[in-house]
């Protein structure tokens, strides 16, 4: 794969995180990906909104522009899945619609924008000497936390077909082949991501797969409705772009070998 690959998926990444942060000065709230319903007992929420979304955008130049990145990234990690564990399943665990794998969007979301945080950090250069040991062994389970939200969302599509359906642009046509067609595809990046051989390919496809929908899906639908559940349609096109620069950034990385591999 080609090496500019993988800085290019670096600032797709960082441009989607960044643009995540910013959305909370335009609504001023928290988009649901971040946070879904912010506890009434904290005080001073507004404070709150603005705080997230200053760490966000802060966090998403220094990855692009290299500022300190893998230091910044690796924590970046951690902070969202503190999110997704301290917001997003308490959540869900007190929701009527526990028991319904699509209620669990915006938390796998978030849990793979997480791991795109650790991606992101193995793929700058240098040994990163100000992060904590166990942080470091962490950073590989990046990769597994972006695929197995594109294995659970792919499972979506043969699970709620009509919804998904519902979403392909009419001049598009064949709304349910390409419903079970990206439902098989998303699996199958999933799954191949985490297998050596194939890993880079199914990046690489994964990234423009989801960079299409990016450009086909996305940005029209965001245009045509910019201000419903706090810019949901543009959190989707943000997030598309750092799910695609996640995947390049897969696409072009190279998987260290284990100690006793002999293949």
């Amino acid at each position: 794969m080609p090496k500019w690959l993988l800085s290019a998926g670096r600032w797709f990444y960082a441009a989607g995180l960044a643009s995540i942060g910013l959305m909370h000065f335009f609504y001023m709230n928290f988009p649901g990906v971040v946070i879904p319903e912010f506890p009434a007992w904290i005080p001073l929420r507004m404070l709150w909104v603005l705080v997230v979304g200053t760490a966000l955008t802060a966090a998403g130049v220094a990855i692009f522009f290299n500022l300190r990145g893998k230091k910044v990234a690796a924590w970046t990690g951690v902070a969202l899945l503190a999110l997704v564990l301290g917001a997003h399943v308490p959540n869900q665990l007190s929701s009527a619609y526990v028991r319904v794998l699509g209620a669990w969007t915006n938390a796998l979301k978030e849990t793979a924008l997480a791991g795109g945080a650790w991606i992101a950090a193995s793929s700058v250069a240098g040994e990163g000497g100000e992060i904590p040991r166990w942080l470091k062994r962490a950073l590989p389970l990046g990769r597994y936390l972006f695929a197995g939200m594109l294995i659970v969302f792919g499972l979506d599509h043969f699970l709620y077909p009509q919804f998904v359906a519902a979403l392909v642009p009419p001049w598009v046509g064949g709304k349910m082949f390409w419903t079970y067609f990206a439902g098989g595809a998303l699996i199958a990046g999933g799954l191949g991501m985490m297998v050596r051989r194939v890993a880079s390919l199914a990046s690489l496809l994964v990234g423009v797969m989801i960079f299409l929908w990016l450009l086909i899906l996305h940005i029209p639908r965001a245009i045509e409705d910019p201000y419903t559940n706090v810019g949901n349609e543009w959190a989707s096109v943000f997030e598309a772009l750092a799910f695609s620069g996640m995947a390049f950034m897969l696409a072009g990385s190279r998987r260290e070998r284990s100690p006793d591999s002999r293949h």
